[in-house]
């Protein structure tokens, strides 16, 4: 969870669940939402990829109307769109939004008696319209350059709360991330729900390595630019080359890959396999030996057996991973997977227990490369700073957005300790 704009009497504050790209969307529905002339309010943002966000999105809406009774609480995101009444039905919500509504002032738009504006999100078809940036700890601003899903993973709720895949213009990206960096942003990342599709519905089969590549020529002054989750099997080959010699653009790639096993991906409904996953990861080390790599990784799906799992245990390191998000399977609405014999809910908690801890000790073996060496780094906040590979590092008091370099002598398994080299 995400909360922006920390609450304070008669603002419009948001709570921002899940995605990098909700965290941008976030800021641009807050901006929405002035503009209509809210000056009470709380939007929460929700997400729907697993069962355990909707809860924590539901407990978030409580505690909004607890601790500021007066204000108009709105819910809107991935939750909202996918189930609006289950929002509705909630006494403390004044309004639910869908995810195309959420970015339009009209939206919010008081003296209209509904409850809820949800429109059909698969009738969607302007591509990124907003282009929704905002800025994380005011030191990373956030570009949307996509939305939405043309692929049917068998666990994946978020086509139906996402629409189809559609693409901004390399021209308005182009011009949003020049108007970012001539305002002091010293980090750009480039969002979206599958990031590497960009351009498929655009003129002229564009790829999303063309995009990186026109970036990089028009915004020269841009000191780094990163890339969110990216699917693996849509990585071009142009994309590749950047990645892997461009300074400037971060070495550090977050990859949806999900599990190790043939078999569970054959009945996830993904488009590669674990040698596909192994092969990239062994080609981007190689072409670039700094890079970090992340992953997202299911434990428990229907039909994974302890063999199964194992497989996506040893992916961590034949990968050479050092960053894992770990989802503990969740069945989700209106998804195939919902329907397929599942794993016991403490087999499931057990899995992803034990793949945490292998996340873990991934983290603490890439913290142990970086102890007695020094590196530049990006302040985010007061006390702490990440380095280009996204290694978290705490640091003394310095000034957000304050570019540094860094000494380390230790970690404490989560981040490195830094100090002024």
């Amino acid at each position: 969870m995400t909360a922006l704009a920390p609450p304070r009497p008669r603002d419009v504050s948001v709570v921002s669940f899940g995605c990098r790209l909700n965290a941008a969307e976030s800021e641009a529905a807050r901006a929405s939402a002035l503009d209509a002339g809210l000056d009470d309010a709380v939007i929460i943002n929700t997400c729907a990829v697993t069962g355990e966000a909707v809860r924590q999105a539901r407990q978030s809406i409580r505690r909004a109307r607890r601790e500021r009774p007066d204000a108009r609480i709105i819910v809107t995101g991935c939750a909202a769109q996918i189930d609006p009444d289950a929002f509705i039905g909630m006494p403390e919500v004044d309004l639910v939004l869908g995810n195309a509504e959420k970015a339009r002032a009209e939206g919010y738009a008081l003296g209209v008696v509904e409850r809820a504006r949800v429109s059909d999100i698969m009738a969607v078809r302007e591509t990124a319209p907003h282009l929704a940036c905002a800025y994380s700890d005011r030191t990373r601003a956030y570009v949307e350059v996509q939305n939405g899903c043309d692929h049917r993973c068998a666990f994946c709720v978020i086509p139906f709360g996402r629409g189809n895949a559609r693409s901004a213009p390399a021209g308005r990206v182009i011009e949003t991330v020049q108007k970012l960096v001539d305002a002091g942003a010293p980090e750009i990342v480039l969002t979206g729900v599958d990031l590497t599709s960009w351009g498929t519905d655009l003129p002229g089969s564009q790829r999303l390595g063309d995009l990186v590549a026109r970036i990089l020529k028009h915004v020269p002054d841009l000191k780094m630019l990163r890339l969110s989750s990216i699917d693996a099997v849509e990585m071009d080959e142009r994309l590749f080359a950047l990645v892997t010699e461009d300074a400037r653009i971060a070495p550090h790639l977050h990859l949806s890959l999900q599990h190790g096993c043939d078999l569970i991906l054959k009945r996830m409904k993904r488009r590669h396999l674990r040698g596909d996953a192994i092969a990239l990861c062994q080609r981007l080390k190689a072409a670039r030996p700094e890079i970090a790599l992340g992953a997202d990784l299911i434990a428990g799906f229907p039909t994974e057996n302890e063999t199964h799992f194992g497989e996506t245990l040893s992916l961590v390191d034949d990968c050479g991973l050092s960053f894992l998000h770990v989802f503990p399977f969740s069945a989700r609405p209106f998804t195939p997977a919902a329907k397929m014999p599942p794993v016991p809910a403490a087999t499931i908690k057990e899995r992803a227990a034990r793949l945490r801890a292998k996340g873990d000790a991934a983290l603490r073996a890439h913290l142990d490369r970086w102890v007695g060496r020094e590196s530049a780094a990006l302040v985010e906040r007061d006390g702490f700073a990440r380095l280009p590979d996204f290694t978290g590092v705490s640091t003394p008091a310095l000034l957000p957005g304050a570019r540094v370099r860094l000494r380390f002598d230790r970690h404490d398994g989560v981040q490195l300790m830094g100090s002024p080299a």
